[in-house]
């Protein structure tokens, strides 16, 4: 059983409770979550939010699961085992937003929060229409140790269009005073051979990760993936500097081992060992 500050009697090796989509073509959602954190030492529990038919190509069915019952998976888990950071994926309802806001103040007071705002499909769709996204602020960005948008999302959360570092450094300010204690900005879909992420967090501190692009199509699930890092890090006591360091690492070498599979986005290699 827990004790009351999230801590197990036999300590903890990072305990993440995930809280998001099922993706069955196991490249991203609760499944590159769980293989994610497995694969950096941690412990992995989740709540799903919803069901997808989904594989390289396209999300082909969506089957929902009941507000209360993502509850109840959030507050078992929570009051069982514990957790160490939460991090949160497809809340694609207002009402679902609403319970998880909800049952984590009651069940996880204090507990960090990594939230991936999954906003934008990858063919460029809107999957959160204006009053969730209004509700993904007010509720969930005042929780958010660290907020981790791709540039598409962004742009909808800030109302900004972002085609520049510089434009990106005033998005995750914009972010910061949206209530964000820090924002991971992934600038993967800025133009150019090199690809810049930036961190910026709310005591001032402010990192800029520059990397040459992997041309590929096997990109499927990176965000996901990316988040989940990032909380089994903080989960293990890194903290948010050394826990980005070391997860794009991960996803980098994820996508230059990709297995190949699939005629679309093909998914990363998820079980690759860190040295």
């Amino acid at each position: 059983m827990a004790d009351a500050d999230g801590t197990t009697e036999r300590g903890s090796r990072g305990r993440v409770l995930i809280i998001a989509g099922s993706d069955s073509g196991g490249g991203a959602g609760i499944q590159a979550d769980l293989k994610t954190v497995t694969a950096l030492g941690g412990y992995a529990a989740t709540a799903i939010t919803a069901l997808t038919a989904q594989d390289t190509l396209t999300v082909h069915a969506i089957q929902e699961v009941p507000e209360p019952f993502i509850a109840r998976q959030i507050a078992v888990v929570a009051d069982d085992i514990g957790a160490d950071c939460v991090k949160t994926g497809m809340l694609h309802r207002r009402s679902v937003i609403e319970v998880v806001a909800e049952t984590l103040e009651t069940h996880l007071p204090g507990v960090p929060v990594v939230i991936d705002p999954v906003m934008v499909a990858k063919g460029g769709a809107r999957l959160l229409d204006d009053d969730t996204t209004g509700t993904l602020m007010a509720l969930l960005l005042p929780r958010a140790t660290l907020l981790t948008p791709n540039l598409p999302e962004a742009e909808v959360l800030t109302g900004m269009t972002i085609t520049t570092v510089a434009d990106m450094e005033r998005a995750a300010e914009k972010l910061l005073a949206a209530g964000a204690r820090a924002v991971l900005l992934k600038g993967g879909h800025l133009a150019g051979p090199d690809l810049t992420d930036l961190l910026l967090t709310g005591d001032g501190q402010r990192h800029v990760f520059t990397g040459q692009r992997i041309e590929t199509r096997h990109t499927h699930g990176t965000g996901c993936t990316t988040a989940s890092a990032v909380a089994c890090g903080i989960a293990q006591g890194l903290d948010l500097h050394d826990a980005t360091v070391r997860a794009r690492d991960y996803v980098r070498t994820a996508i230059l081992t990709a297995p190949g599979l699939g005629q679309g986005h093909g998914p990363l290699n998820h079980g690759h060992t860190m040295r």
